[in-house]
């Protein structure tokens, strides 16, 4: 299985927030292969828009995901499972045959429907709103405990 963390806009590569996600990433790419998850990477799309449009931004992450792959739309309407419910769902879509699983991240404005409507799942870091930047690294710190639970690591303590 591949795991692809899927982010409308780029961020330069000085900023904190890069660092963390580059290296959260890059911890559960490694610990990742023995458990059956082939890679997990950063995909920013830079659709280059002018102003903030979510149906454009849609399209240009559904254009970058590849097809039949397992989307993960990150919404603050969607359900919170926590931690382990997070790890556990990852595995069962390993388990199940899953071959690639994306975790999108729209633009300053959410998603648009398209993305919406083509997500098997809708996620949420709670009921508080989140700098888009901040959403990137907490997005990649949570596939990294994932991984890390499901590798039976002591990082995650209940």
């Amino acid at each position: 299985m591949n795991l692809t963390l899927a982010a409308i806009g780029r961020l330069k590569a000085q900023e904190p927030e890069q660092a963390m996600t580059l290296d959260w990433l890059g911890r559960a790419d490694a610990m990742g292969k023995p458990l059956g998850i082939k890679s997990v990477r950063l995909a920013e799309i830079d659709p280059r828009l002018r102003e903030p449009d979510r149906d454009k931004e849609a399209a240009a992450l559904l254009a970058a995901i590849e097809t039949g792959s397992f989307i993960i739309a990150l919404d603050e309407r969607g359900e919170a499972p926590g931690s382990v419910g997070f790890a556990n769902r990852l595995a069962s879509l390993r388990d199940q045959g899953q071959r690639h699983i994306v975790l999108a991240i729209g633009g300053p404005d959410g998603h648009g429907q398209a993305l919406t409507q083509a997500a098997s799942m809708k996620l949420a870091f709670g009921s508080w709103t989140w700098p888009h930047k901040l959403v990137r690294a907490m997005a990649a710190e949570q596939i990294y405990r994932a991984v890390s639970i499901l590798a039976g690591t002591p990082y995650h303590r209940v």
